[in-house]
């Protein structure tokens, strides 16, 4: 695989720094240990400048080049999950309930690792900012790394992510111009009714009737009031109520998720979504509560930058090992926030086969982290060359 020879040298560094940060996995924003480590390492390195605090516990690092450019920004996210860890591994986490189960580990090591090489060679012209984000799993991150004015204060002019994926073949690349990753919003609702005897259905206000005739109803909305070949996703996952069999009970609840791609499609979903709780709560006698609220926009890949990135994974990975037409998916990724206000692309690399990710056996590939430092690394290199 024709990395760049001087990370394939410290590959085995990339190796401890991943694992070690498996072992400190830390939450949302509370990312501080995490950051800690990622800021000793790039002093170490030699970078220029080294910005912490930034949406709370964020970090932008700024390595010049060789004479007057652009700034390129190059994102890794550095939270982990709620999950506790079965993988059985001596470098498992040790912060109980947590885990790097979604290899965000990975992805701030490969940004640790072009960084190391980027501060040595300096074979750019302008600006690299090292973009180390909290919160990208839960509490959009990288949006309030962009409300505070990441973007403008390093005057950031495009900007590149990477995510591993489990199952694809190891070291290949994946990614498509336009959008690649969905919308994501949430629904809770809530259901007020009367409970009763079990026996004495008549006298209540059922709300588990409710419940199920509101989630089957919703399903509607896929297939009768959107057009088959536009992608939607409305999943209900949760429904809680009643807790004997002899008892109907008081309230319940219905949770779910809505992935969409285009603003009035979402716009649709949650005007009949509002129209059939109403509905349906009024058919059944019950009071029901809508609560909708929109989450991540869809990730979209500026077409020019996603046929760069593609360019570039080719001349790491090989011509045939790369695919800059994958198609889209219904998953969602906070980077959406930063593709909205600068150009840029969001690329997966295949870690091959093992468990998935979010999962309590998943484990980052480390012999692919030098692929995506490669990457990193030649996108700086290939965007910005010394003149």
């Amino acid at each position: 695989m024709p990395i760049v020879n001087r990370i394939a040298e410290f590959a085995a560094d990339m190796t401890a720094w991943r694992r070690h940060l498996h072992t400190i996995p830390e939450l949302a924003f509370d990312c501080a240990e995490t950051a800690g480590f990622v800021a000793a390492r790039l002093r170490a390195f030699g970078v220029d400048e080294i910005h912490e605090g930034i949406a709370e516990t964020g970090i932008v690092a700024i390595i010049e080049g060789r004479g007057a450019g652009p700034t390129i920004g190059l994102r890794a996210d550095m939270d982990a999950l709620p999950i506790s860890e079965e993988t059985g591994m001596d470098y498992a986490s040790q912060n109980p309930g947590k885990m790097h189960a979604c290899g965000h580990d990975g992805h701030t090591t490969m940004l640790l690792g072009a960084a190391r090489y980027l501060a040595e060679t300096r074979n750019f012209a302008g600006r690299v900012a090292l973009i180390f984000q909290p919160a990208e799993e839960t509490g959009g991150g990288a949006g309030v790394m962009v409300d505070e004015g990441v973007m403008d204060r390093f005057d950031i002019a495009e900007v590149y992510a990477l995510h591993n994926a489990p199952g694809v073949e190891e070291g290949a690349f994946y990614t498509t111009p336009g959008p690649i990753m969905a919308a994501v919003d949430t629904f809770d609702i809530h259901i007020q009714g009367t409970g009763g005897h079990g026996a004495m259905p008549h006298e209540t206000r059922d709300p588990v009737m409710a419940a199920c005739g509101i989630a089957q109803a919703i399903q509607t909305i896929v297939s009768r009031n959107h057009y088959a070949l536009d992608d939607l996703v409305v999943s209900v996952t949760q429904i809680h109520t009643g807790t004997v069999d002899n008892v109907i009970p008081d309230t319940a609840y219905i949770n779910g998720t809505v992935r969409t791609f285009d603003r009035q499609v979402q716009k649709m979903v949650r005007e009949r979504m509002a129209q059939i709780v109403a509905g349906q709560a009024a058919s059944y006698g019950v009071e029901a509560e809508l609560e909708y609220t929109v989450g991540y926009p869809a990730t979209i890949n500026d077409p020019e930058k996603a046929g760069f990135a593609a360019e570039v994974a080719r001349e790491v990975a090989g011509e045939g090992r790369v695919s800059g037409n994958s198609g889209r998916e219904m998953g969602a990724e906070d980077f959406s926030y930063m593709l909205q206000v600068r150009p840029g692309a969001y690329l997966f690399l295949g870690q091959g086969e093992g468990a998935g990710l979010h999962h309590p056996k998943y484990n980052f590939n480390d012999d692919i982290a030098p692929v995506g430092a490669s990457f990193f690394a030649r996108i700086v290199e290939r965007a910005q060359p010394v003149a």
